[in-house]
């Protein structure tokens, strides 16, 4: 459905409410889209050849072995979508299987969308690797910030060092984003903090290091960058990323997550726990609700984790940040070498979770409710799994699934049928 800039504009929510929990109709509004979007016409039956029967099967078991309700796979090479799939479920209750069009939430792989938008924005000449985040020349220059600083060395903290997670920020409390019942607690709050709230807490706390002195992979850093996004463009966080990253790229079917099933967007899935425990809801309402919906602010994530996606506009992403040409690139080739560079020494990967020496791109994202992995390989193939299921083993269900794509590629990546799905 095409909705013109503005009706767009007329409904956009205001600012006040962008980082609560919201609804599908207020996460974000689309300014304009093509009259044909190739993410509509996705089916699982053209993914379906006999050649390939035996690699649903592997998938089906992997899924048996684990548990998982469900999985999405895409598959590309050379910027051309190959195979799109879903297996399993997508909602067990309402009966309705996987397909290539749900989408589920990213996790962790929603930093590598935030990254992509601040290389839009060092482009753009809005601002630099190096343009310092806090104090009076600093980009979140609020009083109410700097005057929350306990350590000095935070006004040393570069939007590269958010990137890199070298800003200094440790888990000595606890991940600020994800322990939001003790912070209320601890605070004596009403109700969950904003995101702007939560800043300044965290910056009321000494930090572990000095930044850029080491390494602490740290969510609430890339919820900063978020934070940074929107000084910067004026623009909710979602709105910007959607408007200059995502729908140049060609990517539709991206949505801010939210926090439960009530509140999901039209083909989100069913999200299942590793267990059926009740945990306390995370605003401190002290209600006992599902782990997977409302036990996190997920939406609270913001770039740091809070986006949903269908596995072939993940894979989508990606082709648009890697140098092949057949889907056009939305940044540089200087700012994919930035994301994408390899060091020997230290971890300098910027939105990626891993960069090796042989040129592999690796991303993955977890949370109680979905694993997300990309796989690009050198020779421009890319592989998107993403699960509505988590495990507790976390990262060692990760490289399962990297285990899984390995058995896969050899034996399956010259029997995808020759052509673009996209």
């Amino acid at each position: 459905m095409f909705i013109s800039a503005a009706v767009a504009t007329a409904i956009v929510f205001g600012l006040a409410f962008i980082h609560q929990n919201q609804k599908t109709e207020d996460a974000v509004k689309i300014a304009s889209l093509p009259t044909h979007l190739w993410s509509d016409s996705l089916t699982n039956e053209l993914s379906d050849a006999p050649e390939l029967e035996k690699m649903d099967r592997e998938i089906e078991r992997f899924i048996g072995r684990w548990n998982i309700k469900g999985l999405s796979l895409a598959v590309t090479r050379n910027d051309s979508l190959l195979y799109a799939k879903g297996y399993g479920w997508a909602d067990v209750e309402e009966g309705k299987k996987m397909t290539p069009t749900n989408i589920m939430r990213l996790a962790s792989a929603s930093k590598l969308v935030t990254a992509i938008a601040v290389m839009r924005l060092v482009e753009d000449g809005k601002l630099r690797l190096d343009s310092k985040v806090f104090g009076p020349d600093g980009i979140l220059n609020d009083t109410a910030f700097t005057e929350a600083i306990n350590d000095k060395r935070l006004f040393d903290v570069t939007v590269d060092h958010l990137l890199q997670h070298k800003a200094g920020f440790g888990l000595g409390a606890g991940d600020p984003m994800f322990n939001t019942k003790d912070i209320i607690a601890s605070k004596r709050l009403a109700g969950p903090p904003t995101n702007e709230e939560l800043t300044q807490i965290v910056l009321g706390r000494k930090i572990a290091f000095t930044p850029g002195q080491g390494f602490r992979y740290s969510n609430f850093g890339y919820m900063l960058l978020s934070l940074v996004i929107e000084r910067l463009t004026g623009k909710s966080y979602w709105d910007y990323v959607t408007e200059e990253v995502l729908h140049p790229a060609g990517c539709y079917r991206f949505r801010p997550a939210t926090n439960y099933y009530a509140d999901r967007s039209e083909d989100e899935v069913h999200y299942y726990g590793p267990d059926t425990i009740a945990v306390e809801e995370y605003n401190g309402s002290g209600r006992m609700v599902q782990r997977v919906y409302g036990g996190s602010n997920v939406n609270g994530l913001l770039g740091a984790g809070g986006w949903c996606a269908s596995a072939s506009d993940l894979a989508r992403l990606v082709a648009a940040t890697d140098k092949y040409p057949h889907v056009a690139n939305i940044i540089s080739n200087e700012s994919i070498d930035s994301l994408t560079a390899y060091a020997k020494e230290g971890r300098v990967s910027r939105g990626w979770s891993e960069i090796d020496e042989s040129g592999k791109w690796r991303r993955t994202g977890t949370l109680s409710s979905t694993h997300t992995l990309i796989e690009r390989f050198p020779n421009g193939e890319c592989w998107v799994m993403i699960t509505n299921s988590g495990v507790w083993t976390g990262h060692n269900f990760s490289r399962d699934m990297t285990r899984l794509i390995s058995n896969l590629r050899p034996r399956y990546s010259d029997l995808f049928p020759r052509r673009d799905l996209w």
